[in-house]
This record gives C-alpha cells, sequence and structure tokens, in this order.
C-alpha cells in the first residue's frame, strides 16, 4: 500500500519546473522517497503528481518530521535549531556527516530548489536563476518571520556579539575590519567514500587569515548556507549557492564552473562585515580538525540567537528615529530592490538571448558569407581568363576570413558577457532575498503603530511601549546599514565587470577589424 502524508505548509508550484502545489493539512500519496535534494515525488488526489519540499510533508502520521528528526518548535512556530528537510539534524549526525550523499544526487541542473532555469544559450551555458525560493528555504518552519520575538522579548544577556552600527558619511554603516577577510577555492578533487559506491567532488578552503587549507564538500557548503540563512535571514540578504546537478558532475567543465561559483560566494561571504566575523563562518574557514569541526557544528546548530531576534544585538550610535523615518526608509528600499531587481532580470533576459545569437544564428550567418564568396571565387577560377588570379585568391582569403570571424563571434560571449550575467546572476540572487527582510521591517512598524492600543488594551505596558519604539530604531539602523553596504558593493562590482567588458568588447572588434584590413590588402587597386 501506497505511504500517504500530511502537508504541513502551502507550497506554490513554479512553472515547468514539475512541481506539484499542496495545501496545508492536504494528503498526499508519496510516489518516490529518493529524489534526493530535499525533494519527494508525490501525488495528489486529483492524480496531479509533481515534486514537494520533503520538509512540507510529515509522512505516516507520527509527530516527526521526515529524515526521523523531532520539530523543536519555540513559541514563534519555527525551528531554530533543525531543518530537517535539507539536512539529517545533528542526533543524527555523529560522524560529521550525511548518510544521503548530497553530491550525487539531485533533480535539477543548476539550483538547489530543483528548478531548472530556462534562460540557457546555445552553447549550453547555463545561467543562475532566482536563488532558492523564498518559500521553501527562507523560513522553512514560519509561514512568516515575526519581529514581535524580538520587539518584546528580553535583550541577551551575552554582549560578546553586539553588531555596533555607526554614522559615516553616507549613513549608518557597519564595522568595518581593518584586515579584510578573503578566501581561495582551489584544488578540487574527486573523492569516494563506501569503498568507492559514493563519490563526490572535495575543494580546498584557504582563508587569507591562517593560509591553511580546510577541505570541503559541496554539501559542506550548503550546510554553512542553512545556517548562515536561519541566523541572518532576517537582517541580511543571504544569496543561494550555485547547485548541484547529476549529470556531467565530474567533468571538468562542470567542476570549473561550480568551483567559480562556489568561489564568488565565498568572496561575498567574506566582504561581508558580519557574515565574515560570526562563528559560523570562522569555523568553516578555520576548523583545525574533526573533533572541532563537529563540535562547532553542534554549536551553530542549536544556537538560539537566529532570525529576528538578531536585532537585539544591534548597537546603533545615533539618536532613536521616529517610527514615520523608518517607515519612509522601509518604502525607499523597497522601491529600489523592486526596481532593480527588474532590471537586473531585463538584462539577463537580454544577455542570454544575445549569447544564443552569438553561438547560433550569427556565426552560421558568417560562416555563409564566407562560404559564398569562396564558390564565387571558384566560379571566376573557372573563366580560365588571364590576370584574375589575384582577384580570385583575394576573394577566397576574404572568405576565410569571413569563417574565422564566425568562431571568433562563437567564442566571445564566454570571454565577456559570462562575466557581466555571472553578475548580474549573483544580484538576481541577493535581491531575491530582500522582500522577506523589508517584511520584517514593515511588520514591526505596523506593531508599533498598534502600540496605544495595545497599550490601552493591557497587551502590553507603557515601558513595553517605549522598549518598542527604541527597538525599531535599531531594526531600521541595521537596515540602513545593509543597504549602505549593498549600494557600496553595488557600484564596485558593477564600475568593475563593466568596465572588463567593454574592454573584452573593444578587443572583439579590434580583431575582427585586423582580420578585415588583412582581407582587404589582398586585393589590388584599380
Amino acid at each position: 500500500m501506497a505511504q500517504k502524508a500530511l502537508v504541513l505548509y502551502d507550497f506554490a508550484a513554479e512553472p515547468g519546473n514539475n512541481e506539484l502545489s499542496v495545501r496545508e493539512g492536504e494528503t498526499v500519496t508519496i510516489l518516490d522517497q529518493t529524489i534526493g535534494g530535499g525533494w519527494i515525488a508525490a501525488q495528489n488526489h486529483n492524480g496531479q503528481t509533481g515534486l514537494v519540499p520533503e520538509g512540507y510533508l510529515q509522512i505516516g502520521g507520527g509527530d516527526s518530521k521526515p529524515g526521523g528528526v523531532a520539530s523543536a518548535s519555540n513559541s514563534q512556530g519555527w525551528d531554530s535549531r533543525a531543518h530537517p528537510e535539507l539536512y539529517q539534524a545533528a542526533a543524527e549526525d555523529d560522524d560529521g556527516e550525511w548518510d544521503d550523499d548530497w553530491d550525487d544526487q539531485s533533480v535539477s541542473s543548476y539550483h538547489g530548489n530543483g528548478h531548472v532555469e530556462e534562460e540557457v544559450g546555445a552553447s549550453g551555458r547555463v545561467t543562475h536563476g532566482p536563488s532558492v525560493k523564498i518559500s521553501l528555504n527562507k523560513f522553512p518552519f514560519s509561514k512568516a518571520p515575526n519581529p514581535e520575538v524580538f520587539l518584546l522579548s528580553k535583550p541577551p544577556a551575552n554582549s560578546r556579539d553586539r553588531l555596533p552600527v555607526y554614522m559615516g558619511e553616507v549613513g549608518p554603516v557597519w564595522l568595518y575590519s581593518t584586515s579584510p577577510l578573503d578566501c581561495i577555492i582551489a584544488d578540487p578533487k574527486k573523492e569516494s567514500k563506501l569503498y568507492g559506491l559514493k563519490s563526490f567532488i572535495e575543494y580546498q578552503v584557504i582563508p587569507n587569515t591562517t593560509n591553511r587549507p580546510v577541505n570541503h564538500r559541496y554539501k559542506h557548503f550548503d550546510w554553512l548556507y542553512e545556517r548562515l540563512l536561519e541566523k541572518f535571514g532576517s537582517l541580511l540578504p543571504i544569496p543561494s549557492l550555485p547547485d548541484k546537478q547529476v549529470t556531467g558532475r565530474f567533468e571538468e567543465d562542470f567542476i570549473r564552473t561550480r568551483m567559480e561559483r562556489l568561489q564568488a560566494w565565498m568572496t561575498r561571504m567574506c566582504r561581508h562585515p558580519v557574515v565574515s566575523q560570526s562563528d559560523v563562518f570562522q569555523l568553516f574557514l578555520t576548523y583545525k580538525d574533526e573533533k572541532e569541526w563537529k563540535a562547532g557544528k553542534r554549536r551553530a546548530e542549536k544556537d538560539e540567537t537566529v532570525g529576528p531576534m538578531m536585532f537585539s544585538l544591534i548597537e546603533p550610535e545615533a539618536a532613536e528615529l521616529d517610527v514615520t523615518q523608518v517607515e519612509q526608509k522601509c518604502e525607499q528600499y523597497s522601491r529600489f530592490t523592486k526596481s532593480m531587481d527588474d532590471g537586473v532580470r531585463e538584462l539577463l533576459n537580454v544577455g542570454n538571448t544575445h549569447w544564443k545569437r552569438c553561438t547560433g544564428p550569427l556565426p552560421k550567418e558568417y560562416e555563409r558569407i564566407g562560404q559564398a564568396l569562396q564558390n564565387l571565387s571558384t566560379v571566376f577560377s573557372s573563366s580560365m581568363y588571364p590576370g584574375e588570379e589575384t582577384l580570385t585568391n583575394a576573394m577566397t582569403a576574404a572568405g576565410k576570413t569571413y569563417e574565422e570571424i564566425a568562431q571568433i563571434v562563437a567564442q566571445q560571449p564566454q570571454k565577456d558577457l559570462h562575466f557581466l550575467l555571472e553578475t548580474n546572476s549573483e544580484y538576481k540572487g541577493l535581491l531575491g532575498c530582500f522582500p522577506e527582510i523589508i517584511t520584517v521591517h514593515k511588520a514591526a512598524v505596523d506593531k508599533v503603530k498598534e502600540g496605544d492600543r495595545l497599550v490601552s488594551t493591557g497587551k502590553i505596558s507603557s515601558s513595553d511601549r517605549k522598549c518598542i519604539n527604541q527597538r525599531i530604531s535599531c531594526m531600521s539602523y541595521s537596515l540602513q546599514a545593509e543597504m549602505n553596504h549593498f549600494h557600496s558593493n553595488r557600484i564596485y562590482d558593477y564600475n568593475r565587470v563593466m568596465q572588463f567588458y567593454l574592454e573584452q568588447q573593444v578587443a572583439f572588434y579590434q580583431q575582427i577589424a585586423d582580420k578585415l584590413r588583412e582581407a582587404l590588402s589582398h586585393f589590388s587597386t584599380l
């Protein structure tokens, strides 16, 4: 008899991704639990089939979540310690490894959410799509992040991890280290376990602080991503990782591309003054042995200062803000991030269309021109008319030049457009995080606006009301500091990538011009 599962949360499928929309409280039939990557194939009562996130289902009807992990929910309704749909919990992880080999199992060609991005160039290049769907990975144990967790809670006693916000030339800014963190991902090697039954790629990660390499598999990067998302997801944009794939995962091009994207992700995390100094990130970069790694993992998975509670660590050096100012900043950032997201998507669409054209129709047109010139030269040669050898040779050379240009055109996107699209894909992932972040702040603004009513009904005291005003001010300063960090990085990244792109374009057209000048020189002046 087929297994049944209870749907714990609503899930909206994305068209074209072989997913199945389900509603909370619905019962579905399990078709396949071996898909991997945090997905299960299921069928609803209408006979429709598709993929559903494993963590959204309770199989059988027991009290535990999938993977045998009991949900350790707090009063806010979301788990601060374990993501059972994504990895097995620490209790089942005593050896520091997962039973599922994430490097071997996947249902997607690029993204960890099982989505196959449609923006594929004719060369087979797959671009970054949206990050991981926020509804799946952003706050998996909560329908929405609840700012009341912070607004009405007692501040933590430990002040060691305070996050100061200073007033700089551009406004509130994070505290930046005088010795910026960086790391290099290198030396990918194919390793195996279980006597060769399972294979995976292991990378060396070398931080500039120790210059000592540590070894990590893709699933370790995924674990880090989940920890950062759980801890900082209400405070900062944590873009998703480049995904794994089943076919070709040990091929040189795939390994190179994945390493390039992991490097970009780690570089961005290293550049963030809050993320880079966090215990979990430092553990990932600098652990000394397996014992320290396992102990650090357990500490990170049990961390209770996560989500909205991170705002309790903010220490602004500026005056308290009025709720109207807070709301105006929220709206300003919401409009900008939405507009930039639209612009980034437009450039990605145009860029991918251009990539397809440069690697498909355009080279073929140049090849046809070249072949036609050579065919006409052959016809001219057949006339046996004396003195036209110079012309026929020149036409043949011109035809071959156009064939060479066809090859140059086909290879060019990988030399320049690739980097422009990769940068845009990174920012598409970052921008996809902001709606959730801004939602937290808007919910806090609404709660502050309710302050008088809550006091009059006795739900909170006057001192609580004053505390709420102070805390939403802290939240706003953190958002402003983060947006100033975002803008600073945006200006640097786009200035750099556009300079590189245009330099390569100049060299590209110069190379074509040189080829054409050489072809022109073969023709005699009449």
